[in-house]
């Protein structure tokens, strides 16, 4: 069991994505979507920005914790965007923008919901 856990972790690359459902919004001309990455545990969905959000996250996903925080909560923060507060450094090295990752965040997300859901389960059968 251990080792099955262990490698399922290190191999999260190549699990098999989670099927989640992909909701996408029509979006007004000339308008770029405002990032939000949020979770909503209740209703078991990731809102990305104001026109797309996953659905279909079980409940058992968010269970799974690196430290105190849900792993899906984690990847979230992970890509929020964040500004410098030193302006030079805003404006000469702060080039990140979520929009160019949105495919890749999509992706790991659902990797981790797999490998989430597939560690509770495995949790679950070593405290029985």
């Amino acid at each position: 069991m251990y080792l099955y856990r262990y490698l399922l972790h290190i191999n999260n690359e190549t699990v098999e994505p989670y099927p989640l459902k992909r909701i996408d919004l029509p979006l007004a001309t000339n308008r770029t979507p405002k990032v939000k990455l949020k979770a909503d545990t209740a209703n078991g969905t990731i809102i990305l920005d104001d026109v797309t959000s996953l659905e279909g996250i079980p409940n058992i996903a968010w269970e799974y914790s690196l430290g105190n925080r849900c792993a899906l909560e984690w990847i979230l923060d992970q890509y929020k965007e964040k500004k410098p507060k030193d302006p030079t450094i805003a404006e000469k090295i702060n080039t990140y923008c979520f929009a160019d990752y949105k495919a890749h965040v999509i992706d790991l997300l659902q990797r981790v919901c797999t490998v989430s859901v597939e560690t509770m389960q495995i949790i679950q059968q070593i405290e029985l």
